[in-house]
């Protein structure tokens, strides 16, 4: 065998590694027979529990009694395998309950539990070949040897367990730096949200505080401006309508006046008629001739005057019915335009029910955003 540059893995040792030759696995220990590789994880685990928990001190205890070199060998291999099937549970134990924490611990504490069983497989074996040593000193040295090569597998499955426990310790690190970030990064992101939230809110709630003023504003504006036309509108209405009368009635008055003149016209007339057919019969003996014919006169004029209040008579009826026809669409057109009026004021209400509703929705959007936006979290 020759050296190398490499140095003893075991703690505390910086003699140079013996290469092997030929087939196998090269070696990671110098060559002292102490410095094998459960020795070694032994050396390490102690080493690691001093300042915690102190050294672990194995004593064992020879029953009293003629013993040969085999025996002793075999109990204090014996006693070194039970202290380090003790360690190595611990540690198992130990790995068991970091790879707890990371995000699928059933794998890694499946393949814990596998490595201890192996581990306990190899010591239970150790021990039996420990037991086996007592029938001699050659199966004891074989027994030995195959234990010590069991407790190299199983510091080496004890190594690979400290190192699984290794990485999964590495990875809850890094989970946990990861969820850090990811908090930091989300709580960054929920207050940048709030800040957006909180200014959206305020716009909105501004333009909905202005929007609700216009639309007050403007339905006012529109109400007083309907109120205003309407009020116009009846009082121009009403003017017509007292103008349309008087003048109705003027022309009813007018033509009552013709009529009344006319038929005083008619009986000055007939009264002149009976003057002349009194004097006519006063001056009978004058003249029959002339009597008759102012009778004749006098019936026609009777006549005459009788069609005259006729037509008059027909005239003022005609007259009165057009007054009346003439009042009713006076009637008629004031109140078609009181219509009017009160369709305008119907659509005027109309309008300020639609702002109202309009401003209903916009405080219930206000209210909506409200609610939606996120609640500062209470210290």
């Amino acid at each position: 065998m020759t050296t190398t540059e490499a140095t003893c893995n075991y703690p505390g040792c910086a003699r140079p590694v013996l290469a092997r030759k030929g087939p196998g696995r090269p070696s990671e220990y110098c060559d002292l027979p102490g410095h094998v590789r459960w020795r070694a994880w032994r050396e390490r685990q102690r080493l690691n529990q001093e300042g915690d928990q102190g050294a672990a001190i194995v004593t064992v205890t020879n029953q009293p009694g003629p013993t040969t070199s085999a025996r002793i060998k075999a109990d204090e291999l014996l006693g070194q395998f039970r202290g380090l099937s003790e360690q190595l549970t611990q540690t198992l134990r130990q790995a068991v309950g970091e790879l707890a924490t990371l995000s699928d611990p059933s794998v890694a504490e499946a393949q814990v539990q596998a490595a201890q069983a192996e581990a306990a497989r190899r010591v239970a074996e150790a021990e039996q070949a420990t037991l086996a040593a007592e029938r001699g000193q050659r199966e004891a040295e074989r027994a030995g040897q195959q234990a010590e090569a069991a407790a190299e597998d199983a510091a080496e499955a004890a190594e690979l367990a400290e190192q699984r426990a290794g990485e999964a310790e590495q990875a809850r690190l890094a989970a946990e730096e990861a969820l850090t970030r990811t908090v930091e990064r989300a709580e960054t992101e929920l207050s940048v949200m709030r800040e957006h939230a909180a200014a959206e809110i305020d716009s909105v709630r501004r333009e909905g505080a202005e929007q609700v003023d216009r639309v007050r504003a403007e339905a006012a504006e529109q109400a007083e401006q309907v109120r205003q036309r309407a009020a116009d509108e009846l009082d121009r209405v009403r003017k017509d309508a007292a103008a349309e009368v008087d003048r109705i009635r003027a022309e009813c008055a007018r033509q009552l006046a013709a009529v009344a003149a006319e038929r005083e016209d008619l009986r000055a007339r007939a009264e002149r008629a009976e003057v002349a057919a009194e004097r006519a019969e006063q001056s009978a003996e004058d003249s029959r001739g002339e009597l008759g014919r102012a009778r004749e006169e006098l019936s026609a004029v009777r006549v005459q005057a009788g069609e005259q209040q006729a037509r008059a008579r027909t005239e003022l009826a005609a007259v009165r019915a057009e007054a009346t026809l003439a009042v009713e669409e006076a009637r008629q057109i004031a109140g078609e335009r009181v219509a009017a009026v009160n369709e305008a004021r119907a659509q005027t209400l109309a309008r300020a029910e639609r702002a109202e509703a309009q401003l209903d929705r916009v405080l219930a959007e206000l209210d909506r955003l409200r609610q939606a936006a996120p609640k500062p979290e209470t210290p």
